[in-house]
């Protein structure tokens, strides 16, 4: 019985090529587009979720309720956790994270740019990253012992075992030997934490100076908690370290008034759970993914999927009234409601496993091209993972169910007398139908608005004044190859005579995003007569405002002919010098009041404003310093504009010679800005795509209701014709209806992409407003384009010669 089932549909669709193509295209499109969407959610929502008793894993964090600096910070001080490990037993595991920038890793001559991430022994306790070689309690336990990744000892090692075998990691002049003690798999994509080894945290270089000091907030720590301990029940604990630890901080915060939260905290300690720390917005600037981006994606994901079911559903109406004298005569003959639905569903199921099979082709082919646009870093084997095959599986059944289902639901119910009388009809307007046509284009015209403000929001971020030029600047990130400040020295001076250079200058923090794409950050937080005041903690070299064309406003620059300004002497910004509540801090000394062993630094310039880090980031005041001893990490170089196009081979050149090692990755700065809004670039790519995606399929969900309704009306039109009616008069009777949908979506999408937009802008503290002409905009285009969809069987049933559509009476 299934077996004829299966042939006879497979006739029909076969007598209907073009009904066929038409749904297996669409769901093909949709299903592409919905694989790619989903596995990006499915991997940022197991983020983390592969460790072992991931539910007891907590980070640490500050909670400070200064309203003048109310925040969360996620930093942690060097002695926190082996505080935290004596004084609470309920801390089963307890591991400090400190995970900067790559370092450099010599072995029989050989170099490798690795992340080398510190750490503690209890890293192996608190997370379940799979330990390849070595015994997982012995692994961390010598200060010189160190953890490779599976990636970085193949790299390495080859083929050869790396355990006992010694490298260095540093520069040169500054290495330490390590013996290999164990090999850890290589951290997935979607984990907060990763690593190429695994060293010791007590090899950090300040660490000895470090360990005491309860102000220098510089690493992330987590903690494991024994099974019975509730998150709850221990942060009520910690409320006595914080009054311990922190007494000043408090006491400071008791004396400005402040009053404390909902919990009656004012400072405290915190538990963020690792579940939540991918999606953490509120501790540190808000870094995390927005969790509320990844439900748009699924349900993007879900409305393609949707207005394909819709489509199908729509298409399939519409051919029932050629197959309707096919099911009157396959009734009179005495086939059962049954048999005939099983019978059209096969149909559909058919159509819709096609259409899955050319959706995950589509898929497999344009998989890189994916990646490559929007950054994305799936793979379509996490497609073949149990639970995103459970999901897919239940995706095909409900697509099959939906867009199946009810057109064999509707056709079993013909009358087989009245269909063989040629008398057939569904009822008209048709309630179902024209809803979903609602829902098609209002899901379009959503997708097209959010398009829009989110493209002209990027553009809007990127015109922002910077407060400094960021045209004609080359940055190039100097590496672990070589010592940053050797090379700056080496390029000054190679540059010195050339008339094409303007300055060269040297700095920590990157501007933008590089081809080496780190960002790093340095925040300082002290008491400045009994204001608590956080700073971006900038290092810099001389030139350094110059090459930025950042100008004085009181004071003055770094000057190589002080040579004490290469020691505690800063230039702050105007906003500092407000958070310090003084109007001329030039020559004032900045330190913290409780610190009285550390030698306090002079101010001796400031600047007005400028942006350091991205538009979406917090912004901070900024404190720059110089240091002999501290790295440079990038080299500014400012061009004259009629050397700009070849300025960047020449440095290329100039940099074989002063840093042969080291890679050269010079890109110039305004490239580096644009990069800074690669998120919401992608966001605006993906409702763009989306949204064609959406219009297309509308599109195609438009032509078969259009077919649906003249096919109806055919013999309306003859007899409108035979009376007198013209052609302009028949168009604007077919197509009114129509545009009576549109206007009907368009007045549910507009609010709703209003409402949506602007709690996603709330989110920015440069923003747009939204225009009221982006709604007029995309409610025209919807309506043209809905005018052209139909135009063509609109026109074709207006030309039809009215014998033809009446001599059936």
């Amino acid at each position: 019985m299934l077996r004829n089932y299966l042939k006879i549909a497979y006739r029909n669709l076969l007598k209907s090529k073009g009904y066929a193509a038409i749904n297996v295209i669409g769901i093909g499109v949709a299903v592409c587009i919905c694989l790619f969407l989903f596995l990006i959610a499915y991997l940022q929502l197991t983020f983390d979720a592969f460790h072992t008793d991931s539910n007891r894993i907590f980070q640490t964090y500050f909670a400070n309720n200064d309203p003048e600096s109310a925040r969360k910070s996620g930093t942690m001080p060097i002695p926190l956790t082996p505080a935290l490990k004596v004084e609470y037993p309920e801390i089963e595991a307890a591991a400090r994270i400190i995970a900067g920038r790559k370092s450099l890793i010599e072995y029989q001559g050989k170099y490798f740019d690795k992340l080398v991430t510190l750490t503690d022994p209890d890293f192996m306790k608190v997370f379940s990253f799979p330990l390849l070689k070595g015994n997982r309690e012995a692994v961390l336990q010598e200060l010189s012992s160190i953890v490779l990744s599976e990636n970085t000892a193949k790299a390495i090692f080859g083929n050869d075992d790396p355990i006992g075998k010694s490298l260095k990691i540093g520069n040169e002049g500054n290495q330490k030997q390590y013996i290999v003690t164990g090999i850890l798999s290589d951290a997935p994509y979607n984990s907060t934490i990763q690593y190429d080894a695994l060293i010791r945290v007590e090899n950090l270089a300040n660490y000895q100076s470090e360990k005491d000091n309860w102000s220098n907030n510089s690493h992330l720590v987590f903690v494991k908690t024994n099974p019975q301990v509730t998150q709850a029940s221990f942060e009520n604990r910690l409320k006595s370290f914080a009054k311990k630890y922190y007494a000043g901080v408090i006491e400071t915060l008791v004396k400005k008034g402040v009053k404390p939260d909902e919990r009656g905290d004012l400072f405290t300690l915190r538990l963020q759970p690792l579940a939540n720390v991918h999606f953490a917005r509120d501790i540190d600037g808000g870094k995390g993914t927005p969790i509320a981006l990844i439900y748009v994606l699924l349900g993007i994901g879900f409305f393609i999927l949707l207005i394909a079911c819709i489509n199908f559903i729509n298409l399939s109406i519409a051919r029932s009234f050629t197959r309707a004298k096919e099911m009157g005569v396959r009734k009179s003959l005495g086939a059962l409601k049954k048999q005939l639905f099983i019978q059209i569903w096969s149909e559909s199921t058919i159509i819709c496993f096609i259409g899955f099979g050319v959706g995950i082709l589509l898929a497999f082919s344009f998989l890189s091209e994916f990646n490559a646009q929007f950054n994305a870093k799936i793979q379509l084997e996490y497609a073949f993972q149990p639970g995103f095959m459970v999901v897919m599986l239940f995706l095909f059944v409900l697509v099959t169910f939906i867009a199946g289902g009810y057109p064999a639901w509707q056709m079993i119910k013909f009358n087989p007398v009245e269909v063989l009388k040629g008398k057939v009809s569904l009822k008209r307007p048709g309630l179902l139908r024209n809803s979903l046509l609602v829902v098609q284009f209002s899901m379009s015209c959503l997708l097209a608005c959010a398009t829009i403000i989110a493209l002209q929001q990027v553009g809007y971020l990127r015109q922002q004044p910077l407060g400094f030029q960021k045209e004609q600047v080359i940055s190039i990130p100097v590496g672990n190859y070589t010592n940053g400040r050797q090379v700056l020295q080496r390029m000054r001076n190679k540059l010195a005579n050339d008339p094409a250079i303007v300055s060269v200058t040297g700095t920590g923090v990157n501007l933008g995003k590089g081809k080496d794409r780190v960002s790093s950050r340095s925040v300082v937080g002290f008491t400045y007569k009994g204001r608590k005041v956080a700073t971006d903690w900038l290092l810099v070299d001389y030139d350094y405002l110059k090459t930025l064309n950042i100008k004085v406003a009181a004071g003055r620059d770094f000057d190589p002919a002080y040579p004490s300004d290469s020691v505690n002497r800063l230039v702050i910004t105007e906003s500092m010098a407000n958070a310090m509540g003084e109007m001329n801090p030039v020559g004032l000394l900045l330190g913290d009041d409780g610190d009285t062993t550390s030698t306090k630094s002079q101010i001796i310039g400031v600047v007005p404003d400028f942006h350091l880090y991205s538009l979406t980031s917090e912004s901070r005041p900024i404190t720059m310093h110089i240091s002999n001893t501290e790295t440079i990490h990038y080299i500014f170089v400012r061009v004259t504009p009629q050397s700009l196009v070849s300025s960047m081979d020449k440095l290329k050149n100039v940099w074989k010679e002063v840093a042969p090692q080291a890679e050269f990755m010079g890109t110039f700065l305004d490239k580096n800005i644009d990069d800074w809004y690669q998120d919401e670039e992608m966001m605006s790519q993906v409702f763009s795509l989306a949204a064609g995606i959406a219009i297309f399929l509308s599109c195609l969900g438009l032509f078969a209701v259009a077919l649906l309704v003249i096919e109806q009306r055919t013999k309306e039109i003859g007899i409108r014709k035979v009376l007198g009616a013209g052609l302009p008069n028949l168009v604007i009777v077919l197509s009114k209806d129509f545009i009576k949908l549109i206007l009907i979506a368009l007045t549910i999408t507009i609010p709703l992409a209003w409402f949506l937009m602007q709690k996603w802008l709330d989110s920015y503290t440069y923003r747009i407003e939204i225009s009221a002409w982006i709604f007029a905009g995309v409610g025209a285009s919807a309506i043209i384009i809905a005018l052209i969809t139909v135009s063509f069987q609109t026109l074709k049933a207006a030309l039809t010669n009215p014998i033809n559509s009446l001599k059936s009476e």
